[in-house]
């Protein structure tokens, strides 16, 4: 009996260690919101992710206004089916580009993040660069740091709670109206936007509805339900357990330098067990505990732990970017196999993108022979199918399309106007007879080319059937 004590204790000890993977710091045992009061941070690399925010934001609101040939440079008009990426428009006929273009930014996100872990999200992601650069800052500055913040949640709802809680969520909402009109010009255009707000209400209900339902959905993550966002939603978040592996660099611990933790003693590791690394994390973990879904690499427990190191005299570096292998062998970062299999995916999938991109043609469209309708006769030596055309331009100027059988013997006969208008950036149809002699029908479907004309250069072909008797 006495000799099975010790292997219950460190059964015992072994499940404390890992109670921190049964719940979420934003949880309580209760099931209730656990409220994150992050310590202000400060440091080099949260001096860097300033930096790199800034250009977030001077890129995300300076976006919709830039424009090349009258086009602006992104759009992503689900409604009207109109797609713009770097000023070249695209229709769902080119949908399947745009689908190989996004598969290899998820092929490259795994690749990254394989490599660097949850980088993207606590540097760049918009959800992540809004809450800590732009709410939580004015959250300091109304309220002040986390402690000042405490305390004014538990103070009686006197006058000076009252104006700094309105004050904080009166910009909240403002900054949310903001980010949500930015929103809407990447998907309908700054000069819509711009409409919806000039003209008359009762001209864009709709559109003014969208604004509200944008700007309250902001203002509701930013001002409540915040980090949850990167910890409850996210799916990202989510598939670190599956994209990670140990050679993959994130904010780590190095547990071998800092354990066992004490307060200044020389039987102890480094770590003085300050707290000021769980005290400074938006979302609440300590990262001491190990890699967890919840930490997005912000890096605010990296400059708080050295600045603590710096104060007593050890050597900054005990939470870092590092490996699990990397601190438990001190071995470099690896261009693991996987790794190398998703690189050479990725340049595949990259090439042919930037091929199609290149080879897209200008003007695109469909050829449809009519439906129920078997050829016609054309007297005794000719035989004649009806088609219909719907064409695309791409470009930002009118086009007048010729058609032209591209192979000999037939000809084209177009219903009324013998040129195709196609609006700038719109589309236009036409209806059209294909005549072909007799004698070039050789097979009851035979494959023919219409050629594409404005004046006397080909923008385009497509490719029909031809229907006729056979032998």
């Amino acid at each position: 009996m006495a000799a099975t004590l010790p292997i219950l204790k460190r059964k015992k000890e072994k499940k404390m260690e890992n109670e921190f993977r049964d719940s979420i710091a934003t949880v309580n045992k209760q099931g209730k919101r656990n409220w994150i009061y992050a310590k202000r941070p400060k440091g080099e690399l949260y001096t860097i992710r300033s930096i790199v925010s800034l250009l977030f934001f001077i890129v995300f609101f300076s976006l919709p206004f830039i424009q090349i040939n009258g086009r602006p440079l992104f759009l992503f008009n689900i409604l009207e089916e109109r797609f713009i990426l770097f000023g070249a428009i695209f229709w769902p006929q080119d949908f399947f580009i745009f689908g190989l273009a996004m598969l290899a930014f998820i092929l490259f996100i795994v690749l990254f993040t394989m490599a660097f872990g949850r980088l993207f999200c606590g540097w760049v992601c918009p959800q992540t660069v809004f809450m800590e650069m732009l709410f939580r800052r004015i959250e300091y500055w109304i309220e002040g740091d986390a402690a000042a913040q405490k305390m004014l949640q538990r103070a009686p709802w006197d006058t000076s709670k009252i104006i700094k809680k309105t004050s904080k969520h009166i910009l909240f909402f403002a900054l949310s109206v903001v980010i949500a009109n930015t929103f809407l010009a990447y998907i309908i255009g700054v000069k819509a936007l711009g409409e919806i707000i000039t003209d008359p209400l009762s001209e864009h209900a709709g559109g003014f509805a969208a604004m509200l339902i944008f700007s309250g959905v902001f203002y509701a993550v930013y001002a409540f339900f915040r980090e949850q966002v990167c910890t409850v939603v996210c799916p990202y978040g989510r598939l670190q357990s599956v994209l990670l592996d140990k050679d993959s660099v994130v904010v780590a611990y190095d547990h071998i330098r800092g354990e066992p933790r004490g307060k200044f003693s020389k039987n102890e590791g480094d770590c003085i067990d300050c707290m000021q690394c769980v005290n400074v994390c938006p979302t609440g973990i300590d990262i001491r505990n190990g890699t967890q879904l919840e930490c997005i690499n912000c890096t605010a427990c990296i400059d708080a732990c050295n600045h603590i190191m710096e104060k007593v005299g050890y050597p900054k570096g005990l939470i870092r970017f590092a490996s699990e292998n990397g601190i438990a062998t001190k071995k470099p970062l690896r261009f693991t196999p996987r790794m190398k299999a998703y690189s050479v995916v990725l340049l595949l999938l990259t090439t042919a993108v930037t091929f199609m991109l290149i080879s897209r043609k200008p003007v695109s469209g469909t050829i449809i022979r009519t439906a129920g309708m078997l050829y016609q006769e054309r007297g005794t030596d000719s035989i004649s199918n009806l088609y219909r055309i719907k064409l695309v331009n791409k470009t930002t100027a009118a086009v007048q399309l010729r058609l032209k059988l591209e192979d000999a013997g037939g000809s084209v006969e177009v219903i009324g106007n013998p040129h195709i208008q196609v609006k700038a950036e719109g589309q236009g149809e036409g209806t059209f007879f294909i005549v072909l002699p007799r004698k070039h029908i050789h097979k009851r479907k035979s494959s023919i080319t219409i050629g594409l004309y404005e004046g006397n250069k080909q923008v385009g072909s497509k490719q029909t059937t031809f229907l006729g008797p056979g032998l």
